[in-house]
């Protein structure tokens, strides 16, 4: 072994046994502790704008050698507007009712031996994100609230961010009363710290990858704790055959185009048979207008003509910019074949009159979300009411779609005897 290895692996180690220490500390903290953290928090992040710009322009600067999209650079950039919605989320998360020490369920066997099931944290948090400073203080905040440690390992091209972030947030926790080393930012970018954090099963009590396909599966092949994926956003609008058309244009518009490099957006159109002619047509030209590239089915692109020819692997691709895969089916059922085939298990939504279609729809559909009617944009924990997110989850345990503070803990029983014995 060599003594970078050696050094990043005593780094670990040491970061993990801090966090394990703060979460037993944090179990008990009363939620006014956690409010005030939050408030003074989004306060401080406000009276710290310019150096937090100041390292963010670092970042910007080196975005090109690191060979970013334009995508990626616009979810790098902080400046005042996203500083204080950073400062808002902290805010809301504060309003939220802390669920530490709810009573999940509780009885009284016959007996007399009385039953508690009690919300708990989870514990350490090891939580992994791409270049997004933002995520930052919203996980900060969510995995606090929630009564958990988390060590935050961002990506290397945001790092003078998030430490610019971090710095606030560790400043006002020691104003607060909060543990030392309750929020922890992996100091180095060498990406062997991440298998090592990921050797620490004993300490870490759950890992979140946000990221690339590619990191998700490394993640879940190599942890030796539980793993709350989010895979990517390949995300469906259905317009069913009985669908109002102008709405359809207006959710497809929404869903693609109000921010095209997030994971709730729009990336695959289906459209039925029956009303493709018609409709097909009015969302073209309103995609087109808005700049976007059709890559089409045969069907899809003898009725749109400029559209360019789909390959199999558009289908399935999660472009995070202005194209769309777009193809024509006959049936209801047959969209959400193509769906659940092609899809990421993220957000999907139909565009129907028919509450019949509707309902076979968000049945077939096996998606976090399924939207009727609605932009799959709104698939997010703020919109959701659970205050800012820690991610999304694609998965089916222990999350699933939003993560907010409740995902973030789970449950002790707790009972209660009087001299009772098992005979």
């Amino acid at each position: 072994m060599s003594a970078s290895t050696a050094e990043i692996t005593e780094y670990c180690l040491k970061t993990a046994q801090a966090a394990r220490k703060a979460s037993y500390q944090l179990a008990s903290l009363d939620a006014e502790v956690k409010n005030r953290w939050l408030g003074e928090s989004a306060a401080a992040l406000i009276k710290s704008e310019k150096k937090i710009v100041a390292a963010n322009q670092i970042d910007l600067d080196a975005a090109a050698g690191y060979g970013l999209s334009d995508a990626a650079i616009d979810r790098l950039r902080l400046d005042s507007g996203r500083i204080a919605s950073i400062a808002t989320a902290l805010e809301e998360i504060a309003m939220l009712p802390d669920p530490i020490g709810e009573v999940i369920d509780g009885f009284t066997r016959p007996g007399g031996l009385q039953i508690l099931k009690r919300r708990v944290p989870l514990g350490v948090v090891f939580f992994i994100y791409e270049s997004r400073p933002n995520v930052t203080a919203d996980a900060a905040g969510i995995c606090v609230k929630s009564g958990n440690a988390v060590i935050l390992r961002g990506g290397k091209e945001a790092i003078h961010s998030s430490q610019a972030i971090v710095d606030v947030l560790a400043k006002t926790a020691s104003h607060c009363g909060l543990p030392e080393n309750a929020v922890q930012l992996v100091s180095t970018t060498d990406r062997a710290a991440v298998g090592e954090f990921l050797k620490l099963g004993e300490l870490i009590d759950v890992t979140i990858p946000r990221g690339g396909e590619g990191l998700i599966r490394r993640v879940a092949a190599e942890a030796t704790m539980p793993v709350i994926k989010h895979f990517d956003g390949n995300c469906h609008v259905y317009v069913d055959k009985d669908a109002d058309i102008e709405m359809a244009v207006e959710i497809i518009e929404n869903a693609k185009c109000q921010r095209m490099g997030v994971c709730n957006a729009c990336e695959s159109l289906l459209i039925h048979e029956a009303i493709a002619s018609k409709a097909l047509p009015e969302i073209a030209k309103r995609l087109t207008e808005r700049g976007v590239e059709m890559r089409a089915d045969e069907r899809a692109k003898s009725i749109v003509p400029s559209a360019t020819a789909a390959t199999e692997e558009d289908w399935s691709t999660e472009y995070l910019g202005p194209t769309i895969s777009v193809a024509v089916v006959d049936t209801i059922e047959q969209a959400a074949e193509h769906i659940n085939r092609y899809g990421s298990h993220h957000t999907d939504a139909i565009v129907t009159g028919n509450l019949k279609a509707a309902e076979i729809f968000t049945t077939l559909v096996d998606s976090s979300a399924v939207m009727v009617n609605a932009s799959t944009r709104f698939n997010d924990g703020g919109v959701f009411g659970l205050g800012a997110e820690i991610g999304i989850s694609t998965d089916k345990f222990h999350a699933r779609g939003p993560c907010g503070l409740r995902e973030l803990t789970t449950y002790k029983y707790i009972v209660r005897g009087d001299g009772h014995v098992r005979t």
